[in-house]
């Protein structure tokens, strides 16, 4: 399955209509969901795929309810919002890898919606020149990793697989 359908308006593609129905399914799909809302203009080269996404001050996290698209309208309501939402679209793109749809809207050809399921932020914990175990326990292989000048223990449980997987991505 390709990571990117696209279905544009008056587009003359084979699989537009599918894509259509796909995004549509997608989209429908959203229902009492969390999404982001993120808006960004189109930088003047035009290639969207120079837009920064990530958080600015007017993106919106919140769960989209009663999704459908009828024509080529996107409807929508959003909690403590009055009313039905829309959007016409001139093209949408989903992204299957990342679950985020960008909406063109026809109203507004300088402007790109992205929206789908929040990105997960993952805390990064650095730990320089820890002191490292390492014991076997069952199929399992434990490495415990301390830092005393931060107080910090990180126990990692591997399995064989997993363990070279590791091995292999070290540096020589």
């Amino acid at each position: 399955m390709p990571t990117k359908i696209v279905w544009q308006q008056d587009s003359s593609q084979p699989d537009n209509a599918n894509n259509f129905t796909a995004i549509k399914q997608w989209w429908a799909a959203l229902n009492a969901k969390e999404v982001a809302w993120q808006q960004r203009l189109i930088p003047e080269s035009g290639n969207p795929d120079e837009i920064d996404w990530d958080s600015q001050r007017f993106d919106e996290k919140f769960a989209l309810q009663l999704p459908e698209i009828r024509g080529i309208t996107l409807y929508w309501y959003k909690p403590g919002s009055e009313g039905t939402r829309n959007i016409t679209a001139k093209k949408l793109e989903l992204d299957t890898a990342r679950q985020k749809l960008y909406i063109y809207p026809l109203s507004q050809p300088q402007l790109v919606i992205r929206v789908g399921k929040p990105d997960i932020i993952y805390q990064t914990i650095e730990l320089k020149d820890p002191l490292i175990a390492g014991t076997s326990v069952g199929d399992n292989c434990v490495l415990l990793l301390r830092d005393s000048r931060q107080q910090i223990e990180v126990k990692l449980t591997l399995s064989r697989a997993s363990l070279g997987k590791l091995l292999e991505n070290l540096p020589g």
